[in-house]
């Protein structure tokens, strides 16, 4: 029988901050760099974003000669193929994680899961209680904290504290930082969280446009990409090095 990967999502009921790039990143640098297995069940109906990625970087590398060369060219120094994206829905997303498993050629490690930004789609909490672990965007403004906190606390308070799903640990992760925002202001917020019962990554993720760097024609260096890691001159100041090392440090505990 196959070892259980773990099930880690991205999560949080407030859009525009940038769960999907982050599962999209933190899941290439952990494939591709780290060297674990991983896959990614993209249940976010009805963009799906990564899925439509995806389909676009394939598009790309099968018609451009370039990131076609580029595609070889991975296979060949870390022998092993991209990994795999499927589109699901917040109700079938464990079902489609245990076929997924029971199909991989290679033992899976993870699988991140990129959920709908919403409670109140049908099927979403019970797929969130299904987690190992979750991380939960969150930034320095009043709406998109209280939105955030709100999401936190009732997955802590109805789930976890009540022992009602599988989840290990609930983490917050300071996301699109400004350096002009005043420290204090992150004190206050921290302050909050911690009086919430709730955990937030030692970790902060700037606010950068590198985050939305795609396939172009020009061709650019990359950022966000299932098919291939992160540049690493793109990686220099972006922290998710550094996120991907924490995230490491919890998950094997």
């Amino acid at each position: 029988m196959k070892k259980k990967p773990l099930y880690i999502a991205f999560s949080t009921q407030k859009g525009g901050m940038g769960k999907t790039a982050l599962s999209v990143i933190v899941a290439s640098y952990f494939h591709y760099i780290k060297g674990y297995n991983v896959a990614v069940i993209d249940c976010d109906y009805p963009q799906y974003s990564i899925s439509n990625l995806r389909k676009r970087e394939t598009d790309h590398v099968m018609r451009d000669d370039f990131y076609k060369q580029m595609a070889q060219t991975q296979f060949k120094i870390l022998n092993k193929s991209a990994y795999s994206v499927v589109e699901s829905s917040s109700i079938n997303a464990i079902a489609s994680a245990a076929e997924l498993i029971a199909k991989s050629e290679v033992p899976l490690d993870i699988i991140f899961f990129d959920l709908a930004g919403t409670l109140n789609i049908a099927g979403v909490i019970k797929t969130i209680s299904e987690m190992d672990y979750i991380f939960s965007p969150i930034s320095a403004d009043r709406f998109v904290a209280e939105s955030t906190l709100q999401f936190a606390v009732a997955i802590n308070d109805n789930i976890i504290t009540l022992g009602k799903g599988k989840i290990k640990g609930l983490y917050l992760i300071w996301n699109m930082v400004d350096r002009r925002e005043k420290s204090e202001l992150y004190d206050i917020y921290e302050n909050v969280i911690n009086g919430l019962g709730l955990n937030i990554l030692e970790t902060a993720i700037p606010d950068s446009k590198r985050f939305r760097r795609e396939f172009t024609i020009g061709y650019k260096k990359i950022f966000r990409s299932t098919l291939f890691p992160p540049d690493k001159s793109l990686l220099k100041g972006s922290k998710i090095a550094d996120l991907t090392e924490e995230i490491i440090n919890i998950i094997k505990e």
